[in-house]
């Protein structure tokens, strides 16, 4: 019987799997900790965050395990159309916390862990930044809608001592508080 997909496909989307395992997460993450609002400071652009401002994330820690995950944004302005999604998280790396597999209606399923804690400020919890195996997307996440200068220029710099392309960064428009 003759496979849907060529075998040479299947192989090397195996093979970025693969290599975006090799992505190094945080030591670990205090799930309750992490819970809560974050805004998005700056991130890749992408299908699915074309456009949006103000965007924020909320986790929510439910009582079976799973995160809650509420993410919004305004298109093109602050006062734009509100864009939102509900999804949740399960906790792939029960060692770590730092690998989740985040799910939404309407959005493919995959069987690995999308979701990749590589930066956090262990200490206080007020910045982190999350990608996914592929490196497709990067997100630049804070507890407040602004980020002092130099601690975003050294998030920078550590993203690119990771092998990250930060020119792609798009700061992510947030209102003043």
């Amino acid at each position: 019987m003759k496979s849907f997909y060529p075998r040479s496909l299947l192989i090397a989307v195996t093979a970025f799997v693969l290599a975006g395992c090799q992505t190094k997460t945080v030591p670990f993450v205090d799930l309750e900790r992490y819970m809560g609002l974050w805004y998005q400071i700056s991130a890749y652009e992408t299908f699915f965050n074309e456009g949006l401002v103000g965007v924020t994330a909320e986790y929510t820690l439910l009582a079976d395990g799973t995160v809650q995950v509420y993410n919004k944004g305004f298109q093109d302005s602050l006062d734009g159309p509100l864009d939102e999604i509900l999804g949740t998280a399960v906790v792939v790396d029960e060692n770590t916390n730092a690998r989740l597999k985040v799910s939404f209606p309407g959005t493919p399923n995959f069987p690995w862990a999308n979701y990749l804690i590589i930066i956090l400020d262990d200490q206080h919890y007020q910045y982190a930044v999350v990608t996914d195996p592929l490196r497709y997307t990067l997100f630049i996440l804070s507890r407040t809608p602004q980020m002092e200068p130099e601690l975003y220029a050294d998030i920078l710099q550590q993203l690119q001592d990771k092998g990250f392309n930060t020119d792609k960064l798009i700061l992510t428009e947030q209102p003043e508080f």
